[in-house]
């Protein structure tokens, strides 16, 4: 069988196959294609590499692909007696947080027929409510900044002092006109991800979607068939399983409270809870951090975990480290005592933020065959894939690197492996990342521990030094910033800092991390003046060398030298 009709208009794609006015060579079906509201019955249509993939592509006259409104119903060879099956829809999410919209969208760029199920919008999600936007967007990373936002202000309002600022009154803070105002954003946000929807021309389905089988998904008592499944629903806050835990919040609720309470207390040493341990101490209240480990953040640069901490204790934020709760008690006149195993300490509120689990429950996984970790979060391959080979997941619910830009990452590569002709793996090296305390942290790369154990041989640059702001404020701050470099190679494999505007310093500086910038290369650029991020090209003396690999052959184990200073 030959192209022709539309073959003087467009070449058919499909997997590794392209037919443009010759026969196709993995094999061609007839199919009835719509183009625009134009029907061509009868027009090949080529299986993919796998022989299951359909997908027709505009090009014009000089071959450049052109999209337009083209739509395929997807078909498989996986029917009765061999002959081609349709479904309702080359691919089905569950879930419109990020990576599910991502992929969503990228999938019907490609040419896909697309549906995302998401529950009905609420600031705390639950078995019933959700929301398009997801986590980030109406119940993390996009709220919990806005409230960071307004936590800065009354460190602004001191520092202005110095530069001749006065205020016949005290500037008064009303927590509810946040809250209303953040919640006025997060409906704005939400649609604005149905309009990318709609103009994505993705099918949007309200309600939970529950997987029946390998093809088919429910939602609200009706079945979708679809080619492809793609699991991208998420994590949900944990509350560990202590007495009393029916009276502890999580993030999802502090970010929605009526009023903001006098005193907290804020189980957990990572992220989210020094987050929020910022924002609440920001606004005034009385904070207490109760952390199991004897430092926070495990995970990041030592001396970050230490600057960090000293930072959060010099604005009155109490750390009890070393302790685990144990129970919360709630008082008669409305307060809850926490209770550890060192102690107890009462308060307004008690808020865990002690860890997120995959949000798998009833989704029909382990029905379908779909196979899960001891956490509860899908196993997949390196292209995203499960077991089950039409079922796929992304984002949280995988627990690999649990970042709205990797699930977007992971989103765009699943929409290229799956419809784009395109395999790609998620690339997880050099992943830059914040934490939105005060001052805030950027990172990006190995931390020193994890360098030293990598490459042996390790140059490390610190800087400690007073934010020409603060010269002028009179405020106790400061900055740090941390190169680590492969002696080796002179690459720098690592960049740790902490003060103010760091993310966004970092940002830049993860590019030059990530394509192998030397130290040299550093060094003989000229840095921008007076900024806090000159301090990044400007460092020329080590800090200390570690020589791991000279242990083997006497050489000194690590050498010392003075840290620069910006001012």
């Amino acid at each position: 069988m030959w192209c022709r009709g539309l073959a003087d208009k467009m070449a058919i794609t499909a997997g590794m196959s392209k037919c443009v006015g010759a026969a196709c060579v993995r094999g061609i079906v007839v199919k009835e294609v719509i183009l625009g509201r134009h029907r061509y019955p009868h027009t090949p249509v080529c299986t993919n590499f796998y022989g299951v993939r359909l997908s027709v592509r505009p090009w014009n006259s000089r071959g450049v692909y052109m999209r337009q409104d083209l739509k395929v119903k997807a078909m498989s060879t996986n029917g009765e007696n061999g002959y081609y099956k349709e479904y309702d829809y080359d691919l089905i999410a569950i879930g419109a947080g990020s990576g599910g919209v991502r992929a969503a969208r990228f999938a019907s760029q490609f040419g896909a027929n697309v549906a995302v199920c998401e529950m009905p919008f609420a600031p705390i999600s639950s078995d019933e409510a959700g929301g398009v936007g997801g986590t980030c967007v109406l119940r993390g990373c996009v709220p919990k900044k806005l409230l960071v936002y307004g936590a800065n202000f009354p460190h602004d309002f001191e520092s202005s002092r110095g530069f001749g600022w006065s205020f016949e009154t005290e500037p008064k803070h009303d927590w509810k006109t946040l809250i209303t105002n953040k919640n006025a954003e997060l409906n704005r946000l939400t649609g604005v991800y149905k309009s990318l929807l709609q103009k994505s021309e993705v099918d949007l389905i309200e309600g939970r979607g529950k997987i029946v089988d390998a093809h088919t998904v429910e939602v609200k008592g009706k079945q979708y068939t679809t080619q492809h499944i793609l699991v991208s629903v998420g994590g949900r806050a944990t509350v560990p399983n202590i007495p009393g835990k029916e009276n502890a919040i999580t993030s999802d609720e502090a970010l929605n409270l009526s009023e903001r309470p006098n005193k907290i207390c804020i189980v957990g040493g990572g992220y989210i809870a020094l987050e929020f341990a910022g924002i609440f101490a920001g606004l005034g209240t009385e904070v207490h951090v109760f952390v199991r480990q004897p430092k926070v953040l495990r995970g990041f640069d030592e001396e970050i975990r230490d600057f960090i901490a000293a930072q959060l204790q010099a604005q009155g934020i109490v750390f009890h480290f070393g302790e685990s709760p144990t129970a919360i008690e709630k008082r008669n006149d409305g307060t809850f005592c926490l209770v550890t195993d060192s102690g107890k300490e009462v308060s307004d509120l008690v808020m865990f933020a002690t860890g997120r689990a995959p949000n798998t429950k009833n989704l029909g996984l382990e029905e379908v065959g779909v196979k899960l970790d001891k956490r509860g979060a899908i196993e997949v391959d390196s292209f995203s894939r499960t077991n089950v080979d039409s079922i796929w997941a992304i984002g949280d619910v995988t627990n690999r690197i649990n970042l709205t830009p990797v699930a977007l990452m992971e989103g765009m590569a699943m929409a290229k492996t799956a419809f784009g002709n395109e395999p790609t793996k998620p690339d997880y090296r050099f992943i830059a990342s914040a934490v939105f305390t005060q001052p805030p942290i950027g990172t990006v790369g190995y931390t020193e521990e994890q360098a030293v154990e990598k490459f042996g041989d390790v140059d490390v640059y610190t800087s400690t030094f007073r934010p020409m702001k603060a010269t002028l404020s009179g405020l106790p701050e400061k900055t740090f910033m941390k190169i680590i470099v492969d002696a080796s190679s002179d690459k720098v494999v690592g960049i740790h800092m902490c003060g103010d505007e760091t993310p966004e310093i970092l940002q830049g500086f993860a590019v030059a991390v990530k394509a192998g910038l030397t130290k040299k290369m550093f060094d003989s650029t000229v840095g921008i003046h007076p900024t806090a991020a000159e301090e990044l090209v400007t460092m020329r003396t080590p800090t200390r060398k570690i020589r791991k690999k000279s242990e083997q052959t006497g050489g000194d184990k690590e050498e010392s030298a003075p840290a620069t200073s910006a001012y």
